[in-house]
């Protein structure tokens, strides 16, 4: 059964922040699962079942043509960023969807301000694009590693709010997800890495040495959340230790917010109502 707009806003209370101020991440209960219906094969039909909505809606979106629409997803390593697409926006077409992963920015990016290649790569009209991290990046990895004083991570902050403010005033709405798990959930995640010969590939060295850094990215993010969380871009804090419940929670929060949209087919040529193919 479908949850209820009265019922979804009374869920994200304690996790959805639309204006800035202090969040208190660690009050967050990574493994909690308040969406959740208790139980997990439950909860994995209903995700199927919003994963078909959520293609049908896709549809009416990319018809309509009023909308762009940007989805965040920023996490830690291991997090669930790549099963959130697998399981969320697997089902779509892959007409207006479309998936970006960043990495760290290449030279030609660099000689840029930060934000230059995000531009380039934002959803058009009736386009739904899917940053896996994304412009984020650049106020926790330079922030935990000191490559910027405080006034530079004040100003980027403020950048980043502006350039979203511009992006929701020109059509593009935006929702940003922090896919939150729990230091002992990473270990096992990055274990079960090492231990699977078909996921050891996406293991990387610096892993282990950027988990060492656990308490200094978690201040980065609480952070960086506090300082852009807006009414025209708020976050959502995702608990994600439960892959199910991660899944169930961001595809109830998009159906909901492309609901809102009051989404429609253009209006059709009269003269179509008398055709009839021969």
């Amino acid at each position: 059964m479908p949850i209820r707009p009265t019922s979804l806003k009374r869920l994200l209370a304690e996790l959805q922040f639309a204006k800035p101020g202090d969040v208190k991440l660690p009050a967050i209960d990574p493994a909690s699962k308040p969406f959740s219906r208790g139980d997990k094969a439950d909860d994995k039909a209903t995700v199927d079942a919003l994963a078909l909505e959520l293609d049908t809606l896709q549809n009416l979106f990319y018809a309509d043509r009023r909308f762009k629409l940007l989805v965040v997803l920023q996490g830690l390593d291991t997090s669930g960023k790549d099963g959130t697409l697998r399981g969320v926006f697997g089902r779509m077409s892959p007409l207006g969807v479309r998936t970006v992963g960043w990495k760290a920015p290449t030279e030609p990016e660099r000689a840029h301000d930060f934000l230059w290649r995000i531009h380039q790569q934002l959803p058009g009209a009736g386009e739904i694009t899917v940053f896996n991290r994304s412009h984020y990046e650049d106020v926790l990895v330079p922030v935990v590693g000191r490559q910027l004083t405080p006034k530079q991570t004040q100003q980027r902050y403020a950048q980043i709010n502006d350039f979203e403010r511009l992006l929701s005033e020109t059509g593009t709405v935006i929702v940003k997800f922090m896919l939150h798990i729990s230091n002992q959930e990473q270990r096992l995640r990055l274990q079960d890495r090492l231990d699977d010969p078909t996921k050891r590939w996406k293991f990387q060295a610096d892993d282990l040495s950027v988990r060492k850094q656990w308490d200094a990215y978690q201040q980065a993010y609480q952070r960086a959340i506090s300082a852009t969380a807006t009414a025209w871009a708020p976050w959502t804090i995702v608990p994600a230790d439960s892959k199910t419940h991660r899944n169930l929670m961001i595809a109830s929060v998009l159906k909901d917010q492309l609901q809102r949209l009051k989404l429609r087919y253009p209006p059709s040529d009269p003269a179509l109502d008398r055709l009839r193919v021969e």
